[in-house]
């Protein structure tokens, strides 16, 4: 029989859980398959979204949610667990931060082989290649990737203002309309500064934000590179800060080395796990083609929030917006570095910044799109940013 402190716990998490606002990779996911992975970094809500699917399934008694830091796996497997919630009738089980679990992979497997009637769930860092585990677990699990809040999430859960999604083609096309929302920049300032993670709600961003940052470098990307040093964790957190003060930056790697004081080897191999835990985001250009990415063209920090945690005197603004409109356009479409302006989405150019910005830069390319910050609404080819934060 199950530990029934396990299903104690998992009755707990289910009365203080939100059950009116989804994250908008709910009705994405596939339920029903054997296998679901839900990837992304800190704070981002992957834990709220599987006891939301208990509570709104009303299957308590054939599921299971835990946490594969339990004190619980001291003793027993993954497998041993999953072995008795099977024997008393169990359906679904769902197991909060995987990645916590050493072994976790060559577990799903001998789970997923063993017993077909198991539906299994599980969230992880983003950091964790899954499906390069010990164990392929490649044709057997489907991989879900989830970001912070977007704009228009913010808006109906902070301030109840509800949005639908909006799509390239609708913002380009001038279509944003919300009836609730008079004036959105208020809102949108707010969002720049605090809104991107949840947990926002609960007050204390600023020291949320820093513990964001020091467990996912101190833990989340220890649990990757098993033999990673104290160094090596202070290195990544002052790439972190650097990029940050510098942000979007083309990366020069003997720069950023001299400056680390680490190898020049090392140097992309650092980004790139920054990139994947959700710290940094990389813009390249278009020259991956079929061999795969292209060339990182600029750097980022991952988002507006965390620049604002990191830069105690304030970013500098206009990165603050190039950094907003990447980070929300990348969950739907290929954003790519111009090589004449900001971004290219597809055959659109686009250039970004305040009020004031002129259309020069972009005059003599085709489909050359201004989008600026501070103006409620556009017209012809000039776009308000907050628009781009509706399209997830």
């Amino acid at each position: 029989m199950v530990d029934i402190q396990l299903h104690n716990y998992m009755l707990a998490r289910l009365r203080v859980t939100p059950g009116t606002f989804h994250r908008y990779l709910y009705t994405k996911v596939n339920w029903d398959a054997r296998l679901v992975g839900i990837v992304g970094p800190r704070g981002v809500g992957k834990s709220t979204m599987l006891l939301q699917r208990i509570k709104e399934e009303n299957d308590v008694a054939h599921s299971l949610y835990v946490d594969a830091d339990n004190s619980y796996f001291t003793t027993h497997s993954l497998y041993e667990l999953a072995d008795e919630f099977v024997k008393d009738g169990g359906r679904h089980l769902y197991i909060d931060e995987i990645h916590k679990y050493v072994g976790w992979s060559r577990n799903l497997k001998q789970v997923y082989d063993t017993h077909p009637e198991l539906k299994v769930t599980y969230t992880g860092s983003s950091v964790l290649d899954i499906l390069k585990g010990e164990a392929d677990l490649s044709r057997r699990s489907l991989l879900y990737h989830i970001q912070g809040l977007s704009f228009r999430e913010y808006l109906e859960l902070f301030h109840e203002i509800k949005s639908p999604v909006f799509s390239l083609e609708d913002i380009l096309g001038h279509k944003v309309e919300i009836s609730d929302l008079l004036h959105p920049l208020p809102y949108f300032r707010q969002y720049l500064v605090s809104g991107y993670y949840p947990f926002a709600l609960e007050g204390d961003v600023d020291m949320r934000l820093q513990q964001v940052i020091q467990q996912t470098v101190e833990q989340d990307i220890l649990q990757y590179i098993q033999d990673m040093k104290a160094s090596t964790a202070r290195k990544l957190r002052q790439m972190i800060s650097i990029i940050a003060g510098l942000a979007p930056v083309k990366p020069n790697a003997d720069n950023l080395a001299r400056e680390l004081s680490i190898s020049k080897n090392n140097v992309s191999e650092y980004l790139n796990l920054l990139e994947r835990a959700g710290m940094l985001g990389q813009l390249r250009d278009d020259t991956g083609g079929l061999r795969g990415l292209g060339k990182v063209e600029k750097v980022y920090v991952d988002n507006s929030n965390l620049m604002y945690a990191l830069l105690l005197e304030g970013p500098n603004i206009g990165n603050v917006r190039e950094t907003f409109f990447y980070n929300q356009m990348r969950v739907n479409n290929p954003v790519l570095a111009s090589k004449e302006s900001d971004f290219k989405i597809g055959e659109y150019t686009f250039e970004v910044g305040g009020m004031k910005k002129g259309k020069k830069q972009i005059k003599d390319v085709p489909n050359g799109l201004v989008v600026r910050d501070d103006i409620e609404y556009g017209a012809g080819n000039i776009l308000p940013l907050w628009h781009f934060g509706l399209n997830y």
